[in-house]
This record gives structure tokens, sequence and C-alpha cells, in this order.
């Protein structure tokens, strides 16, 4: 099914975007598929099982731009505001890509899972979060593709791609197809490459055709409203959109 549409998609629950691109089985694993590892920042590691995957995936690297932005952030613990109608990510997730196939066809899409099974709250005594009982139950799992998918190996690797159309909800019931996250919980958010095998029997092959990637730096606690004022700082410092927060909605 991959490479037939494009837009975001639910895996369950709310209605689904038209001609939704739908993910390989198995994809949608747990936090040790494409967990993060020691391969320093600005590098992403891949998830379990690299060294069967396809060739036209096996070799895909991506290093996160803006890395030097990111790992200040993280430094501080960064927070990324959720709301029901739906709000970006500062900073943007932007990756570049080397090491694919350039005649051959990708799609390319992002998820975001639990770090673990804990909610959380401010103290704002101490500057810190800290754990505040078991987390609630997950929010409806779902994949953000990247709109131009599919595309030839050759366009994702001549410019930076960026996930600037992704939004972040609180809402249950979302129907736009936004990513649905639970506040007060920390995420990592993982980016993957999809191979579009011509196959015809490309389902047999589904998990040698993708590779997963994560950025430690990009872990995040998702909120309502920020909680660390250094994080309100640095937002408004280095987001060129920023003047909203002085002014109303960052929108």
């Amino acid at each position: 099914a991959l490479g037939r549409g494009m837009g975001s998609a639910p895996a369950s629950g709310a209605q689904a975007q038209p001609r939704p691109l739908t993910p390989p089985a198995g994809f949608l694993g747990g936090p040790g598929e494409g967990s993060p590892c020691a391969t320093g920042p600005g590098w992403a590691s891949e998830g379990p099982g690299a060294s069967s995957k396809n060739g036209r995936v096996s070799h895909a690297t991506a290093r996160l731009e803006m890395g030097s932005l990111w790992e200040e952030f993280n430094r501080l613990g960064t927070e990324m505001i959720v709301t029901k109608a739906g709000r970006r990510m500062f900073p943007t997730f932007q990756v570049k890509l080397s090491g694919l196939d350039p005649l051959a066809d990708y799609v390319l899409l992002m998820d975001f899972v639990p770090l673990d099974d804990k909610r959380y709250r401010y103290a704002f005594h101490s500057s810190s979060w800290l754990a505040a009982g078991r987390a609630d139950p997950a929010a409806p799992g779902r994949v953000h593709f990247h709109p131009d998918s599919p595309a030839k190996g050759a366009q994702w690797m001549r410019q930076i791609v960026s996930f600037d159309k992704l939004k972040l909800t609180n809402n249950l019931l979302d129907d736009n197809g936004h990513i649905i996250l639970n506040s007060m919980h920390r995420y990592q958010p993982r980016f993957h490459v999809v191979f579009v095998d011509p196959r015809r029997d490309s389902e047999r092959f589904a998990h040698q055709n993708f590779k997963s990637f994560s950025f430690p730096e990009t872990q995040f606690m998702a909120v309502t409203a920020y909680q660390n004022h250094r994080i309100t700082q640095l937002k408004i410092a280095s987001n060129p959109f920023a003047k909203g927060f002085r002014d109303g909605d960052p929108e």
C-alpha cells in the first residue's frame, strides 16, 4: 500500500485522511525499534535487524539539521506544545539524507513513541520534572507521512527534508490526521525511510524495506503550556515566528 497516497494517517481510531499510506507490518513497534543509542549528536541509530535490510535502505543515513539548537533545548528539557487544534513543533524536525538509491522510490514518515510508562509534573521550586504516577492510556498510534511521498531517492537527497507540516494534538478524537499525544508525558520522535518495493508480493518483504532512525536530542515532554520559563525564553529567542508569544497565539 505504500506509495499510493500521501499526508498524515491514523494507525487506528479516528477517520483517515484521503488515500492514506499504510506502514509495513510490525512497523509501529514499541520504543525498542529505532531506539536511541550512542552514535553522537546529530546522527541517528537504526532499529534492530538493520543488517537484514534491503540494499535500497540498508545504506541510508540521516543527519539531524539544527543539531546544536536541539542540543540546547535538550539540556534544558525540551517541551512541545500540544493543543486541540494541533501545534507545529519547534525546533522543526529536519534531516539531511544520504545513501539512498537515486532512482528508487521512497516514502518518508515519522511517529512518536512514549519514552516510559510515567506521567510527570513540573516542580517549579526545583525547576525539574518529577514522576507523578503511571502513564495515561496510550493515545491512538499515528504516523505522519511527508507530503512529498513517494519520491525518488535523488529528490530526497537533493535538499533538507523538513517535517514542517506535522502538528501535535491532545485531542483523542482528532480527525485531521495530527499526531495525538498525552500531555505531561515524554516522547521520542522516530524517522523512517521506506523503500517502495515494486514487487507484486512486496508484503512478504515489508520488514526489510524500511529503516528507522531516532535522535536522542529530540526527545521532549508534551505540554499544554510551557512549564520551564527558560524553554519559553529559548523558543522566543530562536524561533523567527515567535512574535506571537508576546502578541497572543504563536501561530
